[in-house]
């Protein structure tokens, strides 16, 4: 599959790129010119990920130490209120979607798995099982809108961002978390990084790239960290046979270390240092992203 035909980097549109090795049948590559990391092809229809049997009971509820972080981000988006409205993509739980409303939001959401938005639904929150695009909001609707765990998924990046600048008012809020390209996980273990994951997993964003494509789409003031670190999977890695290492299970181990590192106001000030030094040498696994809508108008 090498030296077949291959779609260009979904982040920069650049047709410069180094094979990187292959998973689950899908070639990867790292792009030349921004150094995201991309599958040389989309999955075909019938090798696209089952969003409907991802969601179990188990995972439809999230841990506490999760929704005591997100009350903390979604505290910080209240000086955004004009509209009063908030958008979570790929809702998945709802955990955004509980914290916003608990705080006073008027809470949209939407998710393409049928499980949760029954799940949601159920709930009586305010939600459209399909696509964005599909959900035809209006211009300007929204002060926030959320995306976390969702762009590294999207066959078409690029027009999720221009969608989502349309319905968001000028000035208004883009939040997201996606896997960063330039983290010390990849730098060790390329393909193995249980973040490379086709069809689950198409792309992987690096700083550069992430910046190209919001800025194309019309954001401004953006500003992107990459920040956390799962050492127990890099320790897996060089520790244990092949089989254990495709076989390691990335979100459970994550929870762990992270309600450890929020256990108590110490562990949280060595978990924040920790943070600053990966963020300032790019070495996080997460690439948050804040960023908003242009209020001249351009793109």
């Amino acid at each position: 599959m090498k030296n077949e035909s291959r779609r260009p980097c979904p982040a920069c549109s650049s047709e410069q790129a180094a094979f990187c090795g292959s998973k689950n049948n899908f070639d990867i590559f790292v792009c030349g010119g921004c150094a995201s990391i991309f599958t040389s092809q989309l999955p075909a229809e019938d090798e696209a990920e089952d969003y409907d049997a991802y969601y179990t009971d188990a995972n439809l509820a999230a841990p506490e130490f999760i929704s005591e972080r997100l009350r903390e981000i979604i505290s910080e988006f209240r000086g955004y209120r004009t509209t009063n409205r908030l958008l979570d993509i790929g809702f998945g739980s709802g955990t955004i979607l509980n914290e916003a409303q608990d705080q006073g939001w008027d809470a949209f959401g939407t998710e393409v798995s049928r499980t949760a938005f029954d799940h949601a639904e159920k709930k009586g929150w305010r939600v459209f099982h399909g696509t964005l695009r599909d959900a035809g909001f209006e211009d300007g609707f929204f002060d926030v809108v959320t995306a976390s765990e969702i762009l590294e998924h999207l066959p078409d990046p690029k027009q999720e961002l221009r969608e989502i600048e349309r319905i968001l008012r000028p000035g208004g809020l883009f939040w997201a978390t996606t896997p960063s390209a330039k983290s010390l996980s990849f730098r060790l273990m390329k393909e193995k990084w249980t973040i490379i994951s086709p069809p689950e997993h198409t792309q992987i964003y690096s700083k550069t790239g992430a910046e190209m494509m919001l800025k194309k789409a019309g954001f401004e003031n953006i500003k992107l960290l990459t920040t956390a670190l799962n050492p127990a999977e890099i320790v897996n890695y060089y520790r244990s046979p092949k089989k254990s290492v495709e076989n390691f299970d990335r979100v459970s181990r994550a929870y762990e270390l992270n309600e450890k590192l929020t256990s108590s106001p110490f562990r949280k000030r060595i978990k924040d240092g920790l943070n600053q030094g990966l963020n300032l040498f790019q070495l996080g696994d997460s690439l948050k992203i804040f960023a908003e809508k242009r209020t001249d108008g351009k793109n």
